[in-house]
């Protein structure tokens, strides 16, 4: 761990990461459109593939067990079907072994039972675009 500039060791710089990067450029796939859109689903794949390799051969980023740096990403995961569906791109094509991980993590209860359907989130993020103007 700790390659990058982002530094994923344990002073939780892959927290800021997903927090800062992932946020933002979520955000702006959902409620932008054309080229600020496309770029930022671009830095969105950047940031899902920094992640990825993160993760390496990994069950977990934390290792064999669920640690911090999951606990954090993984409730990103009911909205990556309307980053998919905003911004018309496939995580899973460009991301398996993240994917992967996602279904990994969903096989524990503590986790799926957690987290928001992936569809209510997207019909949120419609009334969002809508009152906000972007659709």
């Amino acid at each position: 761990m700790g390659k990058g500039p982002w530094n994923f060791g344990p002073r939780r710089g892959g927290q800021h990461f997903i927090n800062s990067s992932v946020y933002d450029s979520g955000k702006s796939v959902l409620m932008t459109k054309g080229e600020v859109q496309e770029a930022a689903k671009k830095e969105m794949i950047e940031c899902l593939k920094t992640l990825e390799g993160e993760l390496g051969e990994r069950p977990y980023f934390g290792g064999e067990n669920l640690g911090f740096l999951d606990i954090v990403l993984v409730p990103y995961y009911p909205w990556f079907y309307s980053y998919e569906t905003c911004g018309n791109f496939n995580i899973q094509a460009q991301c398996p072994k993240l994917m992967a991980w996602v279904q990994r993590c969903l096989e524990k209860e503590s986790v799926s039972k957690s987290l928001h359907d992936p569809h209510k989130v997207y019909d949120y993020v419609l009334q969002l675009r809508k009152r906000f103007g972007v659709d």
